[in-house]
């Protein structure tokens, strides 16, 4: 995983706090811009908005897929359907991916993280 393109790591996996103010609290902390969850922790996402969003994207998510089966993509404020190349790429993998507007990403992360469930997300920062 690239340390320039990522930066913003927090180790471990943590429940989301809050959603808005073009940003996320989690473990105590802020974040301004988007979040990557992943098994391995949360990251910084370059992503700002739905139509940023491509496969390369999600490499970092690709590279833990094996520890991952269901992917939530919060598209922002809007529902936005995925390119069927990133639709694809995802079956490839094995993975579940449902995209949803950030807020509710947010909250069916939560649930899921406290039911144990193996689950990451990609949420574009809303206002």
């Amino acid at each position: 995983m690239s340390e320039a393109r990522y930066e913003g790591f927090v180790p471990g996996r943590h429940l989301l706090d809050a959603v808005g103010n073009g940003g996320f609290r989690f473990a105590e902390m802020s974040h301004r811009g988007s979040i990557l969850i992943l098994p391995s922790g949360i990251y910084a996402w370059p992503v700002q908005a739905a139509s940023e969003i491509s496969v390369s994207s999600f490499e970092p998510l690709f590279a833990e897929a094996s520890d991952i089966d269901l992917v939530l993509i919060g598209t922002g404020k809007n529902p936005a359907y995925l390119d069927e190349n990133i639709r694809w790429r995802f079956r490839e993998l094995k993975l579940g991916v449902d995209p949803m507007t950030t807020t509710a990403a947010a909250r069916t992360y939560n649930v899921l993280m406290n039911e144990g469930r193996r689950v990451a997300a990609a949420l574009i920062a809303i206002d």
